[in-house]
């Protein structure tokens, strides 16, 4: 690749920039919803695997071996 001056940089930066297609209000409204929703999906999977395995632990614990 050649080398270009930081002028040159700048102008392809702002070339590229152009073409940058940014989403739509609904669009980035409905991603932000699904990452709430898959965010509070993992987080109650995990808070009850974890008192799943701490129950398991606890009975394990309980034997006395």
């Amino acid at each position: 690749m050649a080398k270009s001056g930081p002028i040159a940089f700048f102008r392809q930066v702002k070339s590229e920039a152009k073409k940058v297609t940014w989403p739509s209000r609904k669009e980035t409204t409905v991603s932000t919803i699904s990452v709430f929703i898959m965010v509070f999906i993992a987080a109650t999977f995990l808070y009850f695997a974890d008192q799943v395995i701490a129950f398991v632990v606890r009975q394990i614990m309980s034997l006395g071996l």
